[in-house]
């Protein structure tokens, strides 16, 4: 019995066929998790710019409107419409834009208020839409799921206990003269 065992080794370490399927399966799996972990950052840089493009352009137009005074929902409708990829904008989306001193500048708190789909909304944290020539601090924060939270990129992001990770864009104006 023994010696059948020791001649079907030795048989086995001797034969080359299917080495090429064991290198395959190995360099195929860490190229899978680099193309991924790549993909999940090319959607995140995406998904960062086109948020960071919408406020910018929700900005300028709150900036160089000398009509009324845009409310809450009304930007966060503009800036959800302009950045066209982020998914469930209107319930991720949460905005706080307070105006500051510049001679006694102070920064928002570095804890953004953000929330999710599966949360109840809360009551907008600040939100003052700014008199005329004020300095203007306006931060976004988007909740959004990865696409791959258990792998790679998607794993080490900070996420809450529903498994979104949030993105947050800030910005800074001056309110024309109306």
């Amino acid at each position: 019995m023994m010696s059948s065992i020791r001649s079907l080794v030795t048989r086995f370490r001797r034969e080359e066929d299917g080495s090429a399927a064991v290198e395959f399966a190995l360099y195929f799996t860490l190229f899978f998790f680099i193309l991924t972990a790549g993909w999940e950052v090319a959607y995140m840089n995406l998904r960062h710019a086109m948020l960071e493009r919408a406020v910018d352009l929700s900005v300028r137009d709150i900036r160089l409107s000398t009509g009324a005074v845009p409310s809450y929902t009304e930007i966060r409708t503009r800036i959800c419409e302009d950045a066209a990829i982020l998914s469930d904008c209107g319930s991720n989306l949460m905005l706080e834009m307070v105006e500051v001193d510049p001679r006694n500048f102070w920064t928002i708190d570095p804890n953004p208020d953000c929330r999710n789909a599966e949360e109840e909304p809360r009551p907008v944290r600040h939100f003052n839409a700014g008199q005329d020539n004020a300095l203007m601090l306006i931060r976004a924060c988007l909740k959004y799921k990865p696409m791959m939270p258990t792998t790679g990129i998607g794993k080490e992001l900070n996420k809450d206990s529903e498994g979104y990770a949030q993105m947050i864009v800030t910005s800074a104006f001056v309110q024309e003269p109306r």
